[in-house]
């Protein structure tokens, strides 16, 4: 039988320029998906692994000496005593790559090497199958092909797939949670009533999804939230989006901060008063100190969208030893259907959504970074409240940490809770770690349209509430208490 070659050498080379041309930018791009292993050629593998020692000492720079120092440390030195082996890490640092492309071909080795565990273990398997003499029962001849099947899928795992004790290690756990305490569970949206209902804010490895109609101001309220987060927390944020340029988020940025109009700025028109022109020039220095990241992704593929937040974590946020980002949001404005290489074309809208829902839940789950995603609401979204009201698949509830409806609030509802608490609403339907609201209440949020700010203030109930107690004459409120926003 000829032997099968499950092999790219050209493709391996170019992860390995990748990562020696790119470092951080490339190696935290396939880290995930490929080891020393994944290399079929010896001298791939030595060099990769020098590459790694390296990166993870977080060295600045990465030359042919540095990964002679590197093999020396390993105890690999003695491989590059070969002219020919020197020859060859020469030519894999000339061999042209575009970092765009290293995570394709890491995907490609990766994939190949599966392959060969996969035909190691039906060779494996045919060789036990060749020594059968019919005295066997049905089920030990099936059992060669499930132990083949088990035997590949452990190969695959991390080795720390075993089910584990619940009860391990408790006391030392409750003992940590009693001198570690904290607030929160998670980043404040800026939202305090919203951050309680969902349980705490934003938590790490979780997706949180905000739907909206079109034109209702989800982008605007994106914003906010990003805004307040690096703002008024420091903590790095990336505004992923799918439709608007960074001056159109520069322009909305300054208006919420120096609460000048935003058409004001766009025109220049701040100018013409020295107040107002006070303000932009504010804001606009207090939007430099802050760490808060735009990334056009209209038209990319998703798989290139991950690959994007990686090389951010590597390179603006930092990773912990664990593997895991440090503290951090992702703000992911919208999820629709994207081009992808890894869905079919065949597949319909929901299903694609679907994909990407997953995509994003487990790159959360992964690196432990909070996601706060909005995604578009169908027609139902108009007049109901519920999670049929979202455009895509049901796998989007199912994965998300909570899922909450932001929209207008009807004619009645303005009349109802007063002219002063707010036309917009949100409203959280699905909350796995919080409370959530009652059936039927809601958060009010008053848009002031002409600078981009959202103001959160009372819930429907509390409104109410209000008005019964003050109408039974247990309570006056003040003129300034009966308007929560500022």
């Amino acid at each position: 039988m000829e032997e099968i070659k499950l092999s790219d050498p050209s493709a391996e080379r170019a992860v390995l320029s990748g990562v020696f041309n790119f470092g951080n930018d490339a190696y935290f791009d396939v880290s995930d998906i490929i080891t020393e292993k994944t290399f079929t050629v010896d001298s791939n593998a030595v060099i990769y692994k020098c590459l790694k020692h390296l990166l993870e000492s977080d060295v600045k720079s990465i030359d042919i000496p540095s990964i002679w120092s590197a093999a020396s440390e390993l105890g690999l030195s003695h491989f590059f005593d070969n002219r020919d082996e020197v020859k060859h890490l020469t030519a894999v640092t000339k061999f042209p790559v575009d970092v765009e492309n290293v995570r394709r071909f890491a995907a490609k080795i990766r994939k190949l090497e599966v392959a060969r565990l996969l035909d190691s273990q039906l060779e494996s398997a045919r060789s036990k199958i060749s020594s059968l003499n019919g005295d066997e029962t049905i089920s030990s001849i099936f059992g060669i092909a499930e132990d083949a099947i088990f035997d590949f899928s452990s190969l695959l795992g991390d080795g720390n797939d075993s089910p584990e004790l619940l009860g391990t290690g408790i006391e030392d756990y409750v003992k940590y949670l009693e001198e570690n305490p904290c607030q929160t569970m998670g980043i404040s949206t800026g939202y305090p009533v919203y951050d309680q209902a969902i349980g705490g804010g934003l938590r790490r490895g979780t997706v949180n999804i905000i739907g909206a109609r079109p034109k209702t101001g989800k982008t605007l309220l994106s914003d906010n939230i990003g805004m307040h987060i690096a703002s008024e927390l420091n903590i790095p944020v990336l505004n992923l989006d799918t439709e608007m340029t960074a001056d159109d988020h520069k322009h909305r940025s300054l208006a919420m901060l120096s609460e000048v109009a935003i058409n004001d700025i766009e025109t220049g028109a701040f100018s013409e008063s020295a107040d107002k022109r006070d303000k932009v020039y504010k804001a606009a220095e207090k939007l430099t100190d802050m760490p808060y990241y735009h990334k056009s992704i209209g038209g990319m593929a998703f798989e290139e969208q991950l690959s994007v937040i990686r090389r951010w974590l590597a390179k603006e946020v930092g990773m912990n030893d664990d593997g895991t980002a440090k503290e951090c949001v992702i703000i992911y404005d919208y999820l629709k259907l994207m081009t992808s290489d890894s869905i079919s074309n065949s597949l319909a809208e929901f299903q694609v959504l679907g994909f990407m829902m997953t995509g994003l839940h487990n790159f959360a789950l992964k690196y432990k970074v909070p996601v706060l995603s909005f995604i578009q609401l169908n027609r139902d979204g108009i007049s109901r409240e519920s999670t049929d009201a979202a455009s895509g698949s049901d796998r989007i509830v199912w994965l998300c940490s909570n899922f909450t409806i932001f929209k207008r609030k009807s004619d009645e509802e303005i009349a109802e809770d007063g002219i002063g608490n707010g036309n917009r609403k949100l409203v959280p339907i699905v909350s796995r770690h919080g409370g959530g609201l009652d059936d039927g209440d809601y958060i009010n949020m008053h848009m002031k349209g002409y600078c981009g700010k959202i103001v959160e203030g009372k819930t429907s109930s509390e409104l109410r509430n209000s008005r019964e107690e003050s109408d039974e004459g247990f309570i006056v409120e003040d003129e300034e208490d009966e308007v929560p926003f500022s």
